[in-house]
């Protein structure tokens, strides 16, 4: 059984880095857990971005389809024991809650060891989840990623190209790393073959 991991709005607010870690929930390397809180708030940062009400309602939407059993719920009674920052203690009582391994998120000094370790729960940056899903999984995680170009239809994009993104999107050591599981680029390959028709 794939273990757990709760997923921060922070993670999910960037449209690359959040469509990469549910094409890998996808592909069955993890079970990705939210809250209702979670979702609110990303909703609310989306908003706030600019981005029109109806994409955000298709796009969340979307992830409540394709992860039904995502959703926690419960866990309210939790949240003033929690000893992390109080923004976030809505955050690691849901992560409790659903007996969640790890807690991927940004805010990795809001949720220090000692708010994490009585609960047995990890907490990870998505850098390091990531690296994490390709050390244990690389063949599928990287099919995970050309499966999530595929979706790209306008304008369409390369492995490479989403790999730019991501490191933009702080997972940078990760992206460097999938690149060293890809093949040469096809130019250099390319040069080679008219080399050879040159001799």
């Amino acid at each position: 059984m794939v273990f757990p991991a709760f997923i921060d709005t922070n993670v999910l607010f960037g449209a690359y880095l959040c469509d990469t870690m549910l094409c890998l929930a996808e592909a069955g390397t993890y079970r990705p857990l939210w809250s209702a809180g979670a979702m609110d708030e990303l909703e609310r940062n989306l908003l706030e971005r600019g981005l029109p009400s109806e994409a955000i309602t298709h796009r969340l939407a979307e992830m409540t389809s394709a992860f039904p059993d995502a959703q926690v719920t419960g866990y309210e009674a939790l949240i003033e024991r929690m000893a992390c920052d109080p923004k976030d203690k809505h955050v690691l009582a849901a992560a409790v809650r659903a007996n969640a391994e790890v807690l991927v998120t940004f805010n990795d000094k809001h949720f220090p060891e000692l708010a994490t370790a009585p609960y047995d729960i990890a907490m990870v940056t998505p850098d390091d989840f990531l690296l994490d899903q390709l050390d244990l999984y690389p063949g599928i995680t990287v099919g995970a990623l050309r499966a999530q170009v595929r979706g790209y239809k306008s304008p369409p994009m390369s492995v490479e190209e989403l790999l730019g993104y991501l490191a933009r999107a702080q997972v940078p050591n990760f992206a460097a790393e999938v690149q060293r599981h890809l093949p040469p680029p096809v130019a250099v390959r390319q040069g080679r073959s008219l080399a050879k028709m040159r001799d």
